[in-house]
């Protein structure tokens, strides 16, 4: 069932964006706000592994949390905290050959273009941190208040500042403007034609959408009851509704909710391997990551505990994924052996927009 919301925002001058969203059958987590909504979605808090991870498992620091793979230096780039570095791993053999200091601890990691620079979100340094590769020289930029994910498109680096509620917007080594973002925005792509950026507003459950040349808001719509990140690819955005249980393939014209791939489990990291078009979704509360097409999981794969975050290597479909918990690192080939899923009752369900 589907249900009408209508968006409202004073922005200069009055806007109105009316929405489709998904009717929750379960009730948002509890809490209250000074504001009046709901807190923002998290991570499930993963219970001991009961699987042997797939593929290889390797130390790499503490707490890691945000990866990005380059696939011209075969480089991935991983955020530690306290202390707050950046580990350069060795995409094929999982060695790590390098650590880069950080202003601040790392959030999420984006790769601005194929052979780098990384983009790091340093949220309590306010900054959005440029590191080249395959060294990682370093270069800082001022954004907005705790920036928690960041986009390139058009020759602009889009920020969420997720304290700040504001999209800062960079060219060349300074912010530039700041843009009026839904409540709390956290994460932030850019679809594959480079002219639109998706912002996910977590405390607003939206996703809004800017024209990346012009800077201007093309709309918003409603995503599920708790979403948390997104991916873009072609002219379709991909929404994960941790508290919602789903994935949410969202398309631009016009702007709607076109499909709703049921996951279970608390997703929550997502990557795209844009060469095989597949979407791989971490599962928080049952230590996996499950691949998917646009609209149905194919296989699922055993993790180490607290699978944040997640990447892929383009050239050759290996998976990463890292342990917030235990500091470790796991990849493996995607022929490796998955739990396959397609005829399980409980995973793959889709609903038409």
């Amino acid at each position: 069932m589907y249900s009408i919301r209508v968006i409202a925002r004073l922005r200069g001058t009055a806007r109105v964006v009316v929405a489709l969203s998904l009717a929750a059958t379960t009730t948002p987590a509890c809490g209250g706000s000074s504001d009046g909504l709901a807190p923002a979605a998290e991570p499930a808090r993963s219970p001991p592994v009961r699987h042997e991870p797939a593929g290889r498992v390797v130390p790499v620091g503490h707490k890691p949390e945000g990866l990005a793979l380059d696939p011209t230096t075969g480089v991935l780039a991983v955020g530690l905290t306290n202390p707050d570095r950046l580990a350069l791993v060795d995409g094929d053999t999982g060695k790590t050959i390098g650590r880069v200091r950080l202003p601040e601890s790392p959030r999420h990691l984006k790769l601005a273009a194929p052979g780098g620079p990384v983009l790091v979100s340093a949220e309590r340094a306010n900054a959005i941190v440029e590191a080249s590769l395959p060294r990682g020289r370093l270069s800082t930029t001022r954004v907005g208040r705790f920036p928690h994910d960041v986009a390139r498109a058009h020759g602009h680096l889009f920020v969420g500042d997720e304290l700040g509620h504001t999209v800062s917007v960079v060219e060349g080594g300074r912010r530039v403007k700041a843009l009026p973002a839904p409540r709390q925005p956290g994460g932030v792509a850019a679809v594959s034609d480079r002219d639109h950026v998706g912002v996910v507003g977590v405390r607003e459950r939206a996703l809004e959408v800017f024209d990346a040349r012009t800077l201007e808001s093309v709309g918003m719509v409603s995503v599920g009851i708790g979403p948390t990140h997104v991916v873009g690819a072609g002219e379709r955005f991909f929404v994960v509704d941790t508290r919602g249980d789903a994935l949410l393939e969202v398309r631009l014209d016009p702007l709607r909710i076109h499909r709703r791939t049921h996951l279970g489990g608390a997703p929550y990291g997502i990557a795209l391997d844009t060469t095989r078009r597949r979407y791989w979704v971490t599962l928080t509360a049952e230590n996996e990551v499950a691949e998917l097409t646009d609209h149905r999981v194919l296989r699922t794969f055993p993790t180490v505990r607290q699978p944040n975050s997640v990447a892929v290597d383009p050239r050759t479909g290996r998976v990463f994924v890292a342990s917030r918990m235990d500091g470790t690192l796991q990849f493996f080939d995607r022929r490796a052996r998955g739990r396959n899923a397609i005829d399980e009752a409980a995973r793959g369900r889709s609903v038409p927009g």
